[in-house]
């Protein structure tokens, strides 16, 4: 990484354009009814994945910048399991027929945090509704200071094969200051665990720029990861918007890092972990070389959605649960946030659409360029274009955040190809955001670009 492209443009708040166009510009225009009719017109020979929101967790970590409540009382996550249980049911009738479904991803909040018998049942709705493929990914993304044994083997009869463990940091510093004290005994035990029930998918997810963190700690994180051998790691950047999540408030500004040392940090947990064997993966995942989603950067499959890279192809993606987010072909729709409007829209018969987004030609367009220069640190725009119909001269010429970017080396063109220089592939974000139509860079919505 480059010290001083890192201090020109990662100050800036960008998208981490898991869709685009980006949730902020979805409109209420979009509800029940949209979505209904979406859902009818979908192909029997479509495939989806489902995506189930679990918002609870037992105690609130102050970095945290998902739609979550701390939780106490066990009978508000069982009812919330019902409710998604109708939810299901409820769609599936909807589209008409059982649709094949290739990955299934639980995400949260956290979702181990179901009783292991309700977290069965779960399972065995969507297979009753759904045609859930045996070669179906299923992952979990689990809090290693809650799990259970009896929640590992509901996972393992469940058929989860890939589980997140949240790790963030080892340092107790960092720990204590973001409210999340987590011991290197505790997960390294949920990893035996897990192995122990053939779930051999880990992941590990990191967070650089945290308050107290330095370089030596993030180095030291990961070598005691690296200790446990995950197969993948995702490495995010925090995100400070306190206007946004309030318990952030709890962190002292003072202590976050700056730009600078926000850049020195990811750039050692990423050396370290290539240096480890990983392969870098777009802009913030890695992965042993035999992993799916290594191979997929290799042949150029790689795709993103709203859970980051994946290996997932399918053009169909169902959201269940309060805030959660669904793409189909025709365009965006996410569920009520309100965990009791969501529950009083299921319990009422009708689905929970509160806002979502139908897509434009242009939209399509420009969605696979950002996707491609996300995923591959370049995009063919000619290859592109044509497919959709277009000149690639024409979407050059709007996209007039390119030239600074060409400028300053961050970006080559070599005729309609364009590709991310290789020591400023920490700036993607920055190049996919030239293509972005929508971006109002004067509203402070998304997280810096470094």
């Amino acid at each position: 990484m480059r010290a001083d492209l890192a201090a020109i443009y990662g100050e800036e708040r960008l998208p981490r354009y898991t869709s685009y166009p980006t949730a902020p510009h979805f409109t209420p225009a979009i509800g029940p009814d949209v979505y209904a009719r979406w859902l009818t017109e979908l192909p029997v020979a479509a495939s989806a994945s489902l995506y189930l929101h679990v918002p609870f967790c037992r105690e609130m970590c102050w970095y945290c910048g998902c739609h979550t409540q701390i939780v106490r009382r066990d009978e508000l996550i069982a009812g919330y399991q019902r409710t998604l249980r109708s939810e299901i049911a409820l769609t599936a009738e909807t589209i008409g027929h059982r649709i094949k479904v290739e990955h299934i991803h639980f995400g949260g909040g956290t979702p181990t945090i179901m009783a292991p018998d309700a977290f069965a049942e779960l399972m065995a709705t969507m297979r009753q509704e759904f045609f859930v493929l045996p070669s179906a990914e299923i992952a979990v993304e689990i809090d290693p200071r809650t799990l259970t044994a009896d929640m590992v083997e509901a996972m393992r009869l469940s058929g989860v094969n890939r589980a997140s463990l949240g790790v963030q940091s080892f340092d107790p510093v960092v720990q204590r200051a973001i409210n999340r004290v987590q011991s290197f005994a505790q997960t390294a035990s949920v990893v035996e665990m897990l192995r122990g029930a053939g779930i051999e998918g880990i992941n590990f997810d990191l967070i650089y720029g945290l308050p107290h963190q330095t370089v030596a700690s993030c180095l030291e994180t990961v070598r005691r990861s690296l200790a446990l051998a995950p197969s993948r790691f995702s490495v995010f950047g925090y995100a400070h918007v306190p206007q946004f999540k309030k318990h952030q408030r709890m962190i002292n500004e003072a202590v976050l890092p700056d730009g600078l040392a926000r850049h020195d940090q990811a750039c050692a947990i990423a050396n370290a972990l290539k240096e480890a064997g990983y392969v870098q993966i777009g802009l913030d995942h890695f992965a042993r070389p035999d992993d799916a989603m290594a191979v997929a950067f290799e042949q150029g499959t790689l795709r993103r959605n709203f859970q980051g890279y994946t290996t997932d192809r399918s053009e169909v993606l169902l959201g269940f649960g309060a805030s959660a987010i669904g793409h189909l072909p025709q365009g965006y729709v996410q569920n009520e946030v309100q965990i009791g409007a969501y529950a009083q829209s299921i319990a009422a018969g009708r689905l929970a659409t509160a806002k979502g987004y139908g897509l434009t030609d242009d939209d399509r367009l420009r969605a696979d360029i950002i996707e491609r220069i996300m995923c591959e640190f370049g995009a063919d725009l000619g290859d592109i274009c044509a497919r959709h119909g277009a000149e690639a001269g024409a979407m050059l010429k709007s996209a007039s955040r390119l030239k600074p970017l060409i400028s300053d080396g961050v970006v080559r063109l070599d005729g309609e190809r364009l590709a991310v220089a290789g020591d400023s592939r920490f700036l993607v974000r920055s190049v996919a955001a030239a293509f972005d139509a929508h971006l109002d860079p004067g509203k402070q919505l998304h997280s810096r670009a470094v």
